[in-house]
């Protein structure tokens, strides 16, 4: 029986992670997420139920369009199988409660943030702001990990760890954000790095956001000096950040109590 739940979130997760793709498409170029309907970006036509089959359509079409045989970007079928994959473990880890839902959420934002930063470089205030609220109201809800052990009533101890949390990131980015200006005259981070820090910070909770901010960090170093060492990015471009933020968070959901753990235990 559990397995077949796991499977069945498996299942509901691909089906999210079809819908991410539609996001991921529609929002940097402002256009609907419901109309027009879903279709081929090559060819126009648009697509049938047996066209949309998350995972399975894009296997079974062998990559391509059923009606024009353009490819079928690769990132659609990936997105689709994580988000499986991350629902599963949710269920897996959470069990059907209040804490998989709220996970669940985050993980589709996080993921939907850190590839539209992947692909266009971009961090979208009108995904971050509407993002940032909603973290607000799910923190009055079920309160993050605090700091401090303080007593105060429900609702209000949870919205403020939230806003200490989004305070703390917030801060953090945008003190690196003016350093590096400062010293290298151009921006080390974007300023959406920084929104986006703040909204981890909500996230999280300030007892986790220095576990994110700083697993973000570390990735996205070894990822940049591997890359520059294989030549594959020079000195002077950009790597996006968001990805990198984003999968650190997405990993301090599950994780991040045990990691901080494990990182005061070899300070003392």
């Amino acid at each position: 029986m559990e397995v077949a739940l796991i499977v069945a979130f498996a299942l509901l997760g691909a089906a999210v992670g079809s819908f991410l793709n539609v996001c991921i498409d529609r929002l940097p170029a402002g256009k609907s997420l419901v109309y027009p309907p879903s279709h081929c970006d090559s060819c126009q036509h648009r697509l049938s139920p047996k066209d949309l089959v998350p995972v399975f359509s894009y296997l079974w079409l062998r990559r391509r369009c059923r009606y024009c045989q353009a490819p079928i970007p690769q990132r659609s079928f990936w997105v689709e199988l994580g988000t499986g994959f991350l629902f599963a473990l949710t269920y897996w880890y959470y069990g059907l409660s209040l804490q998989f839902a709220v996970t669940a959420f985050y993980l589709s934002l996080f993921l939907v943030l850190g590839v539209i930063d992947l692909e266009r470089q971009l961090i979208l205030n009108k995904i971050v702001y509407p993002a940032a609220a909603a973290a607000l109201l799910i923190d009055i809800l079920l309160p993050p990990p605090k700091i401090i052990d303080f007593t105060l009533p429900l609702p209000l101890a949870g919205a403020i760890d939230g806003v200490i949390g989004g305070a703390m990131g917030f801060i953090l980015f945008l003190a690196i954000y003016f350093v590096t200006l400062l010293i290298y005259k151009q921006e080390g981070i974007g300023f959406g790095d920084v929104k986006l820090a703040g909204l981890i910070g909500l996230a999280t909770g300030p007892r986790l956001v220095l576990v994110a901010m700083l697993m973000g960090v570390i990735l996205g170093g070894l990822v940049g000096m591997v890359l520059l060492l294989l030549k594959i990015k020079k000195g002077k471009e950009a790597i996006p950040f968001g990805p990198f933020l984003s999968l650190a968070t997405m990993v301090t959901l599950f994780w991040g109590n045990d990691i901080l753990i494990w990182y005061l235990g070899l300070l003392y």
